[in-house]
């Protein structure tokens, strides 16, 4: 059996303590700043890699992802997580097979959400949920690469905000071999604290895509890692289409006055990968 890889043991210590920030670059050029700046590891953004192929979220193929994970594990020298979506499948044992594919990249980490796409009936059924976490487990322990597996539900971004449901699921996907649980549109203090209290001690990921915490307060929280989605690739499109709109529709060109040195960014200086 392979031996564990240094990345995904290196991010294994990061959730031993302490808080994190793990934020999610869309591209090869954003992961290699994000590393300049000195975080200690990244998450990929279906999102923000969708809106670089001219795709919404979610209609990316599974191809096109991995080869994506493998562009930014191969241009960084940190864990990086992967968002990989609901493990592009339904049926446990595909989720497996798909999770065994991911784990070949190279990355240090991965999570699969429970949400189906479907606006009537957003959330796999309870039973079916779990067995794709014992199965993206099983996955993992035979793949013997010790990468992070993340048990992610969905109800408070699809429309299904029970905090109670919530915990039911997170602490079945905590007994199902998830490593870390995740629940994205968390935005209180209390509910925070619940979900952190009730899957104990496996770590926690926030997702802090809006000001309403900070990295000081979540660890004092209990969290143990933040991620922030699609936030920073929307900040870039922001920028972007600030500056082209005015072009447009004023014919100035005001708001491409202190654009950074991108160049300057992305010298050499050892850090790559």
């Amino acid at each position: 059996m392979p031996e564990p890889t240094d990345s995904a043991t290196a991010f294994g210590r990061l959730h031993e303590a302490g808080c994190f920030v793990m934020p999610n670059p869309w591209d090869v050029g954003s992961a290699r700043v994000l590393t300049h700046l000195g975080f200690p590891a990244l998450a990929t953004t279906s999102a923000g890699f969708a809106w670089t192929s001219g795709h919404q979220d979610n209609l990316v193929d599974l191809d096109r992802i991995l080869a994506h994970l493998s562009d930014i594990v191969g241009a960084v020298n940190v864990p990086v997580n992967a968002d990989f979506e609901g493990g592009f499948a339904v049926a446990p044992d595909q989720v497996a097979a798909n999770v065994g594919r991911a784990v070949g990249t190279g990355i240090a980490g991965l999570s699969i959400e429970d949400s189906t796409g479907d606006e009537g009936d957003p959330l796999f059924g309870f039973e079916l949920a779990v067995e794709r976490i014992a199965a993206a487990r099983q996955s993992i322990d035979a793949s013997g690469t010790a990468v992070i597996l993340t048990g992610r539900t969905e109800g408070f971004i699809v429309g299904r905000p029970d905090l109670a449901e919530t915990v039911r699921r997170l602490t079945a996907y905590a007994e199902a071999g998830a490593d870390c649980l995740y629940a994205p549109g968390l935005t209180t203090a209390d509910q925070i604290a619940t979900v952190v209290a009730a899957v104990a001690p496996k770590p926690v990921n926030l997702l802090i895509n809006q000001p309403f915490c900070t990295v000081a307060e979540a660890a004092d929280l209990g969290v143990r890692r933040i991620s922030v989605g699609g936030a920073l690739a929307k900040a870039a499109w922001g920028s972007f289409l600030s500056a082209a709109t005015e072009i447009a529709r004023d014919g100035t060109f005001s708001r491409l006055a202190g654009t950074p040195d991108v160049n300057a960014l992305l010298a050499p200086d050892g850090t790559e990968g």
